[in-house]
């Protein structure tokens, strides 16, 4: 696993080789996201019970807690199975949810590899968005969270 982060533009880019084709990685990625999105990433209040990708440009990516309580984490705006996904990021330095128009956005590629394997490249991009909270969003991004979190994902794949 690779991790890189760069301050120009205020985005933080990571990626990872999974032991699988762009097709499963993706797959993985968006039908999945319960199999290795963080238990400590989360909107709701109760405790989450599905996180869904809406297969779609305008789909939401959404968590549901026990009592069917959503919280929408962004909005879909590339989906181009099995190379590329890109989504708006509705939360805050402060860890709140935002609307779109001050959303930062995540950028999702997936590149084939030798014998089977992808590597996925996954960006927070336009963090400056985030105004005032925005550094301290890059510097929570920038630590082991996206880390531990593409190394959860590559389990799952």
């Amino acid at each position: 696993m690779s991790e890189r982060s760069t301050t120009a533009g205020l985005e933080v880019r990571k990626s990872v080789v999974v032991e699988g084709t762009p097709e499963r990685a993706f797959a993985v990625f968006t039908e999945r996201p319960m199999d290795w999105w963080p238990p400590h990433h989360v909107l709701v209040r109760r405790p989450r019970v599905a996180i869904t990708f809406e297969p779609r440009v305008g789909g939401r990516y959404y968590e549901v807690d026990a009592e069917g309580e959503e919280a929408d984490w962004g909005r879909v705006l590339v989906w181009e199975p099995p190379h590329r996904l890109a989504m708006t990021w509705r939360v805050n330095g402060h860890w709140q949810r935002i609307g779109d128009d001050e959303a930062s956005e995540i950028e999702v590629t997936f590149v084939p590899l030798d014998s089977g394997r992808t590597r996925v490249e996954l960006a927070h991009l336009h963090l400056d968005r985030l105004g005032d909270t925005a550094e301290a969003m890059m510097r929570a991004l920038d630590g082991p969270s996206p880390g531990e979190t593409l190394a959860s994902f590559a389990r799952a794949v």
